[in-house]
């Protein structure tokens, strides 16, 4: 009888083979706890993970049994996986022939830097992403996701809003780094062009010329565009998130306005039921916060995710994923010097396989300009000079090697 680990192992490389993408972390454990002698029900699996039991038994579980079925062309569930995948994976097969088919398929690497595509199999599930997709479902929802630059802020939004269209919902998204600079010299111009991105994003008719009444105040007049018209325009909740918003602080004559907007929508048009439509995602790289009053800003209302490093299983498995087995050693040498911070991580292990060098050397004399880090360096170093109570922990290992 074939032990848990060789049917993973064979399971993963021909489900790599055939679609060129892995399991999530998520997913090789309800295939494991599936495969035991004494199974774990839904719950079990959730509860040991951080996951939801609805989120596993509903959305996850679902979807593997559904591509174990297709890509063993026999119906598969939590029941029969053990006997079905036995019975397929002829192991003697796969111990003369899978070498062959792993070296024939190319690695299909992608650059550590941006977002994390929808479609990538690098991305790692850290357990907030159920969190999230739970939340963003509520009428009136708020997402707060903060962390610093390169955590993976915006590939967390870009997945809350993929599934937000996964229930019809509209979504919205709009970065204030692809603003123009004269679009924050006053809170008229910045609401304004706020409202015409909203509309042009919504397919929806610009009625700001008819809807804007000077004598209102710029405040007012964004609320009431968005109460009057483009709420009841739509047929589905919209989903709004604004990234980088921590790019208003370089603008004090209007950054407390746009936040206290921000914040008014949610609680002071709570109890009106078209503003439940609205579910509000704000993306936000820690800035000095010392000048502002909290009770006048929504970074303490709705759902505030802290994204946290990798831990040490998941960077082992995005080292997987890049296909690379890293000794003890090597894992403690680069969650050492990394911290599991998900850029540095990634930049890490992309080099070593693009240059084919064991992790220690990919790693060696960290620190200095001519190293994989040295950009990193250098903006937290300019992030150190502004602030040095607000970058990140790893930039100060980093820059004291």
């Amino acid at each position: 009888m074939s032990s848990i680990e060789q049917i993973l192992e064979t399971t993963e490389a021909l489900i790599f083979n055939k679609t060129g993408k892995s399991l999530s972390f998520i997913q090789k454990a309800i295939l494991s706890a599936s495969l035991a002698e004494y199974k774990k029900n839904y719950a079990q699996i959730a509860g040991e993970n951080n996951y939801s039991k609805n989120y596993i038994r509903q959305i996850v579980a679902p979807k593997l049994w559904q591509l174990l079925s297709e890509i063993f062309e026999v119906k598969v569930n939590r029941t029969n996986c053990r006997a079905v995948l036995e019975q397929r994976l002829e192991l003697t097969f796969f111990q003369t022939k899978l070498p062959q088919i792993q070296k024939q398929h190319k690695l299909d690497l992608e650059p550590p830097q941006g977002q994390v595509p929808l479609a990538s199999s690098f991305y790692i599930e850290r357990g907030l992403e159920q969190i999230c997709y739970q939340e963003i479902l509520q009428p009136h929802a708020f997402i707060h996701i903060k962390a610093p630059r390169k955590m993976g802020k915006t590939s967390l939004m870009s997945r809350i809003l993929a599934y937000g269209r996964s229930h019809s919902y509209h979504t919205v998204r709009l970065s204030l780094h692809r603003a123009e600079t004269k679009v924050f010299t006053s809170l008229e111009k910045f609401l304004r062009w706020f409202c015409a991105n909203v509309t042009y994003q919504l397919g929806i008719e610009s009625k700001l010329e008819e809807c804007w009444d000077e004598e209102m105040g710029a405040l007012m007049n964004c609320t009431i565009y968005f109460q009057n018209y483009l709420l009841p325009e739509i047929s589905h909740p919209v989903i709004l998130a604004v990234d980088e918003v921590n790019k208003l602080f370089e603008y004090p004559e209007i950054y407390p306005d746009v936040l206290t907007l921000f914040s008014s929508w949610y609680e002071e048009n709570r109890d009106i039921l078209i503003w439940q439509n609205l579910r509000l995602i704000i993306v936000n790289s820690p800035q000095i916060y010392e000048n502002l009053n909290k009770h006048n800003y929504p970074f303490n209302l709705g759902l505030t995710i802290d994204l946290p490093p990798f831990t040490r299983l998941q960077v082992e498995d995005l080292a997987k994923l890049h296909r690379l087995e890293l000794t003890e050693s090597q894992l403690e040498v680069l969650m050492e010097l990394t911290g599991g911070f998900p850029y540095l991580v990634r930049q890490a292990l992309y080099h070593s396989v693009i240059h084919q060098m064991p992790i220690e050397t990919v790693l060696l004399n960290t620190g200095t300009d001519t190293e994989i880090f040295s950009q990193y360096l250098h903006e937290q170093s300019w992030s150190l000079k502004q602030n040095i109570d607000w970058a990140p922990p790893i930039a100060l290992k980093i820059v004291s090697r």
